[in-house]
């Protein structure tokens, strides 16, 4: 199966654009739902990290501390990178299990990964297409402080830690400039998805 690879710093609009997609049809996959999913009570992913991070990791319920496990791990590159190896195997697992599941059901779907690290976990060489949602960082943060009420120089320190914006367009199929309203971004969805279609019609790859 085809699949395209949907990406976008923070606050950049990603997740209306691909609730837009959804509406128009799409099967999204959503990263950060499979990040969740592979780290619940239960799962092999989540005794890893208990093993190697320790009990502390875990709230009153059994289930993973995020706090807890983000304490342990910000600003620590080594401690970052042992979490990564644990979660990224996991997701990718549950990701090849969606997609087989999704070809099964409707092998005729338009799938999008819905992936924020995209550019810092995944190659571009593996989607079929690869989109990114673009608005420069001085909007990110602006949102991030009005919209979701970060105090600015955590909101600059977000942006800031994320890869260039640059480097993310460089690796963009298609590019959505989401800078400005709303209802323009969805436009711009909207003319996409249509294009999509008729390429998928036409047997082109969606590229």
């Amino acid at each position: 199966m085809n699949v395209i690879g949907l990406t976008g710093g923070i606050a950049a609009g990603k997740s209306a654009v691909a609730a837009r997609f959804a509406e128009l049809g799409a099967r999204i996959i959503d990263a950060d739902a499979l990040a969740r999913e592979v780290v619940e009570p239960g799962t092999p992913a989540l005794a890893a990290i208990v093993e190697r991070f320790g009990p502390g990791v875990l709230d009153a319920t059994g289930a993973l501390d995020r706090a807890a496990l983000g304490a342990i791990i910000f600003g620590d590159d080594a401690q970052r990178l042992a979490l990564n190896a644990i979660v990224h195997p996991a997701v990718r697992e549950a990701y090849a299990r969606r997609v087989a599941a999704i070809e099964a059901e409707d092998p005729a779907a338009v799938t999008i990964y819905d992936v924020p690290l995209l550019a810092e976990a995944r190659a571009a060489s593996e989607f079929s297409a690869v989109i990114v949602v673009d608005a420069p960082a001085a909007t990110r943060i602006e949102r991030l402080v009005t919209l979701r009420g970060m105090e600015r120089p955590a909101a600059e320190a977000r942006v800031a830690a994320q890869i260039p914006d640059a480097e993310r367009r460089a690796m963009a199929d298609h590019v959505i400039d989401a800078s400005g309203s709303l209802e323009r971004t969805l436009e711009q969805v909207d003319a996409l998805w249509e294009s999509i279609l008729a390429e998928r019609a036409a047997g082109i790859p969606s590229a």
